[in-house]
């Protein structure tokens, strides 16, 4: 059936087919089925795309699963995510439900009985990893219709997560806890405490980002979670320019032993730590505070910033926060603080009980 100017359907055997232009490119497209109907609704529906500009031809039919992960990939890198390695670990358990569908037939149901498989492991994958996954699946499609390569993306539900941690350090315990810790790990836990930075960020910290003499320690833009660039006045601090000072001397006392230069401000020998997970369980575990994270000396910080009274927009440019909405999470109220704060309420209605204020009334104008 022919509908000149507009594309038309034929038959090559039992199925029917369509034909139409699209930029001047001939496209033609299988309707997969025995009856015309069938191919003049295909061939609505395409001509219904580029009407409105949502046209892709055929092609999202042919979108694989493996093709959308490419995509997805392509993008980390060309733009150069750190978060690459994580995304490859969900793809991996992405890949061994949805490796050989293709994108059409990724639907909400399947999703969901995907969901259900990964609760389902021996042990259970935890909430944050599933949900975690779901992200890495959107953005691929999202970026897959971006691209041109799909029409639209199928419903992704998300799951809750309650993993949100509370915990904080009081003095004594941090004391306790670096008490048991090895000596090239203490001043690290001690810069985490006074600055609320992330480990990550401290443990990359090089010298050249650190100005004894001006007194500031600075992240360049790039280096840090959020892309931006932070600088830490440490003068302002007695004890983080002490912590800094005694580190300088001891990483120049070893280059001359070594014979080489160590870029590392936070270093084991000269070697960049990368990790001590091992040390800090074990000495949580001796110091009687098992559980904790070094995550938690963030928390501690910001909390710490919090009882100072330090206005929160300037907290939040000390510590890296990009958004209130997160600072907040980390501004952690404990017992002692309220009992405070319930204390000088008490305070207040005491002295408002005890001193009756005096009532003076106003008379009227003396009459001359």
């Amino acid at each position: 059936m022919k509908n000149r100017g507009m594309g038309f359907t034929y038959q090559r055997g039992s199925i029917w087919w369509i034909r139409y232009s699209y930029r001047g490119r001939v496209h033609r497209e299988s309707s997969h089925s025995t009856k015309s109907v069938d191919a003049t609704k295909l061939l609505k529906r395409r001509l219904g795309e580029i009407g409105i500009g949502r046209f892709a031809g055929p092609d999202p039919d042919r979108v694989t699963f493996k093709a959308l992960m490419k995509i997805l990939t392509d993008d980390y890198i060309v733009n150069q995510r750190r978060s690459l390695k994580r995304t490859k670990t969900c793809i991996k358990h992405l890949r061994a439900y949805f490796g050989d569908m293709r994108a059409s037939e990724i639907t909400t149901d399947e999703i969901t009985s995907y969901i259900r498989s990964r609760q389902s492991e021996d042990p259970p994958a935890a909430s944050a990893s599933i949900k975690l996954e779901l992200s890495t699946l959107k953005r691929a499609f999202n970026l897959a219709v971006r691209a041109g390569r799909l029409h639209v993306r199928p419903y992704i539900p998300s799951i809750e997560v309650s993993n949100v941690r509370k915990g904080f350090f009081e003095a004594a315990e941090l004391k306790a806890v670096v008490k048991e810790l090895p000596e090239d790990i203490r001043p690290i836990i001690r810069f985490c405490y006074l600055t609320g930075w992330r480990i990550g960020e401290v443990l990359t910290l090089p010298w050249r980002q650190v100005d004894l003499k001006a007194g500031i320690v600075r992240l360049e833009p790039g280096s840090t979670k959020n892309d931006e660039g932070r600088t830490f006045p440490v003068s302002a601090l007695p004890e983080l320019a002490e912590l800094l000072q005694e580190q300088h001397e001891r990483t120049k006392a070893l280059e001359v032993d070594l014979g080489k230069i160590i870029p590392w401000v936070f270093h084991r020998n000269g070697t960049r730590i990368k990790t001590f997970r091992v040390q800090w369980l074990r000495a949580c575990e001796k110091a009687k505070v098992p559980g904790r994270y070094v995550h938690d000396l963030r928390r501690t910080a910001v909390r710490n910033l919090e009882r100072a009274g330090v206005p929160r927009s300037v907290a939040m440019k000390l510590t890296g926060h990009k958004t209130e909405s997160v600072y907040r999470r980390y501004a952690i109220v404990s017992e002692s603080d309220l009992a405070e704060g319930v204390k000088k309420l008490g305070t207040l209605l005491k002295t408002d009980l005890s001193e009756p204020k005096k009532v003076v009334y106003m008379t009227g104008r003396r009459q001359s």
